[in-house]
């Protein structure tokens, strides 16, 4: 098992920015894909980002490409989303995942923990 743990939501401005955090314990955090998906009201779950276990391969939604940045600590069993020039758009509830996967899987189904979400208001 792996518990993964959500931070740094909140409300902010357009233009402005936030970083998530997701803690995670219990399994070998380095031994995982960690991705980051959000989901919007009335809309359906949605990839944002994913980095592979070692950080060398990121992948983005081409909609917060050159705006967001996944980065992760295995030191520190974290993994963060650095969010820049926020738009109203981007207020969804975002949701850390944990894959164990050899490649970067931007696909939900493919990873095996989730945590339980932080919500990230934009307003204009």
């Amino acid at each position: 098992q792996v518990q993964l743990v959500e931070s740094g939501g909140g409300l902010v401005q357009a233009g402005g920015s936030l970083r998530l955090s997701c803690a995670a314990s219990g399994r070998t955090f380095s031994n995982y894909c960690m991705g980051w998906f959000r989901q919007a009201p009335g809309k359906e779950r949605e990839f944002v980002a994913v980095i592979s276990w070692g950080g060398r391969s990121t992948y983005y939604a081409d909609s917060v490409k050159g705006r967001f940045t996944i980065s992760r600590d295995n030191a520190r069993n974290t993994v963060y989303l650095q969010m820049n020039s926020l738009k109203p758009e981007d207020t969804a509830v975002y949701y850390c995942a944990a894959a164990a996967s050899n490649v970067v899987p931007t696909t939900a189904t493919l990873y095996n923990y989730w945590g339980q979400g932080t919500q990230v208001t934009v307003s204009s």
